[in-house]
């Protein structure tokens, strides 16, 4: 391994979240929005939304993530095994999410193709993407410290693409579409996707690889999956990451419909009113965008506190104390009537503030899994173990997804209609709270079973710095 120094600069620190801040752009797009597009945009029946987001997603998730892994693995160039990866991909994935996000003029049967084809295309350009990102942090550097500290970095930045597109997106569509939701989303796609491109390329020019696996740490394909395949805090991870993504998933995507569904407008609107956003003719939308700017704000503050609360008691007692504190807030929405628009509005700030601490956590804990495997094995497989995490991740998103639209096609969902029946609103608000609270929790309970605990992270970093001189 390399000698040099493990020490990072801020000006790289902020280089490298600034890729996940792009990525995010296109991510946190399809956590939120894909439901809806599908549905209320682009014209497609639940029914029909739901298995193409499903079976298209679990093909890219089980087939896309560990084909890019295995490449990403064996990648040798001047500039490392995985920056390239970062340069190679950044214009197609700006300008297939451009794509994804149309809405041509086709036969219905041209426009299921289309959804096909195009959802396909940006979730393996995705995984081609952000898999070498995600891999990129556990061989810029060996110390954890520094490993935490890049994460908070990197996880600011998220909330930044996550306030962009949650909170400022959807009255935006509406703007420059000028009530248009097909112009509007055109329009607002080409300015992420091409803000998106300039930032990958900083990523790409800003950073370096460190960790260089030396020539005798070379393995097969097999020997990786074999390594994988007994790493039990790695199968412990993937399952943690599937649940949560679920989570956010499904949650994130019902959100827009509980506020346009759900909740009441005219309380909406006297809500918004006592902060001088008085007169507001879609209440439902600009609610909406508070209510996530208010969750993305504490969860920023949260990720604040997230380094010193894991560098004291550890990664995985961290981030399952305040994973069970957030659900708390997810659950306490079911008992809110629709009129409490403040009572709303606080249990995401407190749902916000403790997930936020959550958040660099859980792809600092996958990185120590990597550590982990090359402890105990003396062969380093970085981005094959991200891969696997980044199927949890695609797994979530997809089951998540399909969840919203499948759920609203089981409780009666009419797209368009002006009001929807007693069973539909009530499927809504139980996806926005307790539904999502169990995966939440089933999550929490994993880490029961999960050994790199405060002592061991010590123990891997000390072993790991003595073999690499």
């Amino acid at each position: 391994m390399s000698l040099e120094s493990q020490k990072l600069t801020v000006g790289e620190k902020i280089g490298y979240s600034l890729g996940d801040l792009a990525a995010n752009l296109v991510f946190q797009t399809l956590l939120t929005f894909l439901a809806f597009f599908y549905t209320d945009v682009y014209g497609l029946k639940p029914e029909v939304a739901t298995p193409i987001i499903f079976f298209v997603g679990l093909f890219a998730a089980l087939v896309f993530n560990p084909i890019i892994g295995a490449l990403a693995d064996r990648t040798v160039t001047r500039w490392g095994k995985f920056r390239p990866w970062i340069l190679w991909t950044a214009v197609p994935l700006g300008v297939m999410a451009l794509l994804a996000f149309s809405t041509p003029d086709f036969s219905p049967q041209g426009k299921i193709i289309y959804a096909i084809v195009t959802y396909a295309l940006l979730l393996l350009l995705y995984a081609a993407n952000n898999l070498p990102y995600s891999a990129l942090s556990g061989v810029i550097t060996g110390d954890m410290g520094e490993r935490n500290s890049m994460s908070s970095y990197r996880f600011v930045a998220v909330m930044v693409a996550q306030f962009v597109v949650q909170v400022l997106m959807y009255p935006f569509v509406d703007y420059m579409g000028g009530g248009d939701r097909v112009v509007g989303f055109s329009k607002v796609m080409t300015w992420l996707a091409g803000a998106g491109m300039v930032m990958m390329f900083i990523t790409f020019f800003t950073t370096k690889e460190r960790i260089v696996p030396t020539p005798e740490q070379k393995s097969t394909l097999s020997q990786d999956l074999k390594d994988i395949g007994k790493n039990k805090p790695w199968a412990i991870m993937l399952l943690l990451t599937i649940l949560v993504f679920i989570t956010l998933a499904l949650k994130g995507g019902m959100y827009v419909y509980y506020f346009e569904n759900y909740l009441d407008e005219a309380a909406i609107g006297s809500f918004l009113s006592k902060f001088g956003l008085s007169g507001i003719e879609k209440p439902a939308s600009y609610g909406f965008s508070v209510f996530n700017g208010c969750g993305i704000i504490f969860m920023i503050v949260g990720i604040m506190f997230s380094k010193g609360l894991a560098d004291k008691y550890g990664k995985r007692d961290t981030f399952g104390v305040a994973l069970v504190l957030s659900t708390l807030f997810i659950l306490v929405l079911n008992f809110i009537p629709p009129t409490s628009i403040g009572l709303v509005m606080m249990a995401q700030v407190l749902h916000g503030f403790f997930y936020g601490i959550t958040i660099p956590i859980l792809w600092a804990m996958i990185a120590d899994v990597a550590d982990y495997s090359e402890w105990k094995n003396n062969r380093r497989a970085t981005a094959i173990i991200f891969s696997a995490m980044l199927v949890g991740l695609k797994l979530g998103l997809t089951f998540g997804s399909a969840l919203v639209t499948g759920i609203l096609g089981a409780y009666g969902y009419v797209a368009g209609a002006e009001t929807q029946n007693p069973e539909t609103i009530q499927g809504i608000k139980l996806s926005v709270s307790i539904y999502p609270g169990l995966f939440f929790l089933l999550g929490a309970g994993l880490l029961f079973f999960y050994e790199i605990n405060k002592k061991m992270e010590v123990e891997i970093e000390k072993d790991l710095a003595e073999r690499r001189k």
